[in-house]
């Protein structure tokens, strides 16, 4: 991780020194002009009119991977309960099997299902619906759009993270002392009681675990969110139907014509990308280390 972030820090440092703070903070990304001479500018030559500005790709990024976590998490989980709970333990490992399928279809199919499949149905049904009964909501106001942008990158990559999810704490469940539903049980529980009370406390580390890891898989998803997200360039979302861009889909679609800029500013600008996006990784998993560390502390006057 060090020789990976060492390696985008010294390589995107000359756009870092030009740019400083306005890169996170502005909403302006273009190349400028690849037809004219370079001129100088803070004492590094670039292209006239170029400017990088990453806000639209930061807030496309964090939203579409909040919508879906929110979407995938209780589904990842009432999936894994069931599996855990609710089926004979003699069909439990096929049924297990194909939802793990999901995580092993490559995310190439999932765009190419949400092209042709998601974003007709969102586009021409649902989000006209929501559009109309929904509208007295802030972020559901405006047209409803095309099918492309935040919300149907939400659920696709909700779908996608599922799998982490519901065999992560599935597993987890499964492998719990069974004293410990016995003696629930014993007590006079219900088995949602016991559940809801006893087995699910009983795996915190693990519910977290497994949505840092599914966050995780949402950030930096790349050909799923480029086929589906409307790829928008310098703009922020107004609601859940506008067209976003996120930062691994932005590098992908950009690389081609950053690597016709004769200064190379513009190939560094997108290591700044990366490296902005791998600062947010670390963050979310440094959260998620300190959360831990909290949660599972012995209180205070414990044996």
């Amino acid at each position: 991780m060090l020789i990976i972030v060492a390696f985008l820090v010294v390589y995107a440092w000359p756009v870092l020194h030009m740019n400083g703070w306005a890169f996170l903070s502005s909403n302006t990304w273009n190349l400028g002009n690849l037809y004219s001479d370079p001129i100088t500018r803070n004492g590094m030559s670039v292209l006239p009119g170029a400017h990088y500005g990453i806000l639209f790709l930061i807030v496309g990024t964090l939203l579409s991977t909040l919508i879906a976590i929110v979407l995938a998490f209780p589904v990842g989980v009432g999936a894994a309960i069931f599996l855990a709970e609710g089926v004979p333990a003699s069909i439990r490992t096929w049924i297990s099997f194909f939802v793990e399928l999901l995580a092993a279809i490559p995310s190439v199919v999932f765009g190419l299902w949400g092209y042709v499949v998601v974003i007709p149905f969102l586009g021409h049904t649902l989000f006209p619906w929501m559009s109309r009964h929904l509208g007295f909501l802030p972020f559901f106001q405006g047209p409803a759009g095309s099918g492309y942008g935040l919300l149907t990158c939400g659920f696709v990559l909700g779908l996608m993270i599922v799998p982490l999810i519901t065999a992560t704490v599935r597993d987890a469940l499964v492998n719990q002392v069974g004293n410990l539903r016995d003696a629930a049980l014993a007590l006079g529980a219900s088995r949602f009681e016991t559940l809801w009370t006893v087995l699910l406390p009983s795996v915190r580390r693990v519910l977290i675990g497994s949505s840092i890891l599914a966050i995780g898989r949402a950030l930096g998803e790349t050909m799923a969110v480029l086929m589906i997200s409307g790829n928008a360039l310098n703009y922020l979302p107004q609601n859940v139907y506008a067209p976003i861009s996120t930062m691994a889909s932005f590098i992908v679609s950009q690389l081609d014509s950053a690597m016709q800029d004769p200064t190379g500013l513009a190939v560094r600008a997108l290591a700044e990308v990366a490296l902005v996006l791998c600062a947010i990784s670390i963050l979310v998993n440094g959260f998620a280390r300190l959360l831990l560390h909290y949660q599972t502390r012995p209180a205070r006057g414990s044996a």
